[in-house]
């Protein structure tokens, strides 16, 4: 315990109620239940209200934290969203999946001491209450100026750009490929980490604002950039990184292999997990085998254990410590079941009649730091085995969405087919498109997608209201 203004500050988080372990992982529903309004301001009660928040340099769309937690100590939750919602507009979904540890609670001058107040936990509270008493805050939208933009792709960078220019009182007109809005958070996403309604709630403000949303926009195919900017004074370009990799291995066409991409939309787009109700089947064995250490691979596994999987494990060439997933998805995984298999690389997928049957692995030993500042992997000679399994899920990274970027013309890229976009602004070498989000950066949080949108928002009306 520590002193603060002669009152006694609690060196850990309020606990956040779960479903338990052994029923959740039968079940797509959310895994953390929220905070009651009690919890929330007893939580919120640990802030230190700091004089410099180090807090809000640590988030990239800049919430006013310490202004929007002591609202919520004070009971005043109303006022807590409308000052969250002055710089996010996705709070329901960052409160749940954005890597807060890594961000405003790693800066948290409390959590030198103890735990970080928990910034997430407490915007989570304030959305979903939001959502629950008033339907979303007040958004206050200036004038119609008369000029309208494009935004390609409805992600978090795309839906956050839409946001801020639909307030500055452009004409918005979202183009997205899918037959639903909502990008990563929709596809990738799983249901127990993110509702799709809260998803749907997000968008459908948008909506209110006089957003446009056109699905089935496959832009590249369907019409282009260049068409776009015939109709459009501006456009934004926020397709994301989508495009799976596969690593190069024997047997990586048998039946059996998925993309992450391909099972974790099969699951969550096109709700594989309420077969029959809707109709898309999707193919799990006894044994699913997850090749990855990020998030997206702990949403594969754990996924496969709520499609029916009788076993799940993580196949992961470097340590657990290594790991770029969140360490509450590593700690969510183990709850349920998902096997680690660390320090594991495959070398071939095994199969039998076109299907696969097993996956073969080598150990690793990990050697000195790589370029990325992870120790490097090393394969153990003669340390192979083989591990049986009905399914294989790669989930080890993606690449950009060529279909926009090779179709537009004078539009500059990199040697890895991003869009080469300036970082403060997202102006690309085009006049009058810019970009942000995965398809500039890599596969990135959905908070730094978002912080993307929102700086080419403002470069976007700046660039408007000086043509």
């Amino acid at each position: 315990m520590t002193e603060n203004n002669s009152k006694k500050i609690s060196l850990i988080k309020t606990p956040i109620p779960e479903q338990d372990p052994a029923k959740r992982r039968s079940n797509f529903e959310e895994v953390t239940l929220g905070y009651s309004p009690e919890m929330a301001m007893k939580e919120a009660g640990r802030c230190l209200q700091c004089k410099k928040p180090l807090c809000i340099e640590g988030c990239p769309v800049h919430i006013p934290i310490p202004q929007f937690i002591k609202a919520i100590k004070e009971g005043d939750f109303k006022k807590s969203i409308d000052l969250i919602k002055t710089a996010s507009f996705l709070p329901a979904v960052c409160g749940r999946v954005c890597p807060q540890e890594d961000q405003c609670e790693k800066n948290c001058t409390l959590g030198k001491k103890g735990e970080p107040v928990a910034i997430g936990r407490l915007e989570r509270f304030a959305a979903d209450y939001a959502m629950q008493s008033w339907n979303g805050a007040g958004i206050e939208i200036t004038k119609p100026t008369g000029k309208r933009v494009a935004i390609v792709g409805s992600g978090p960078s795309g839906l956050t750009c839409a946001y801020d220019l639909a307030r500055f009182g452009h004409e918005v007109t979202i183009f997205e490929a899918l037959h639903e809005a909502g990008g990563v958070l929709m596809y990738g996403i799983p249901e127990f980490r993110l509702p799709k309604r809260i998803v749907a709630h997000e968008i459908n403000l948008l909506k209110d604002m006089g957003v446009e949303i056109v699905t089935n926009a496959v832009i590249g195919k369907l019409i282009s950039i260049d068409e776009i900017m015939e109709e459009f004074d501006a456009c934004f370009i926020g397709t994301g990184a989508g495009l799976p990799k596969f690593m190069g291995i024997e047997g990586e066409n048998l039946n059996g292999v998925y993309s992450a991409n391909e099972f974790l939309t099969r699951t969550n787009l096109m709700r594989a997990y309420a077969f029959p109700e809707y109709d898309t089947p999707i193919k799990i064995g006894k044994r699913v085998a997850v090749i990855g250490g990020g998030n997206v691979a702990m949403d594969a596994a754990r996924s496969a254990l709520r499609l029916g999987a009788k076993e799940a494990a993580i196949i992961y060439r470097r340590s657990e410590k290594e790991m770029p997933a969140r360490k509450e998805e590593i700690h969510h995984a183990k709850e349920e079941g998902v096997n680690f298999e660390l320090c594991t690389a495959p070398v071939r997928v095994i199969g039998e009649e076109g299907w696969v049957k097993a996956i073969e692995c080598v150990r690793m030993d990990l050697c000195e730091a790589d370029e990325s500042g992870r120790r490097r992997p090393m394969p153990v000679k003669g340390s192979e085995f083989r591990i049986p399994v009905d399914i294989v899920v790669v989930a080890i990274g993606t690449g950009p969405n060529p279909l926009v970027p090779q179709s537009t013309i004078k539009l500059v890229l990199n040697d890895c087919g991003y869009i080469i976009a300036d970082e403060e602004t997202g102006q690309t070498s085009r006049e009058g498109v810019f970009s942000g989000g995965d398809i500039v950066t890599g596969a990135a949080t959905v908070i730094l997608a978002m912080g993307a949108g929102k700086k080419a928002a403002k470069a976007i009306h700046e660039y408007l209201m000086r043509t």
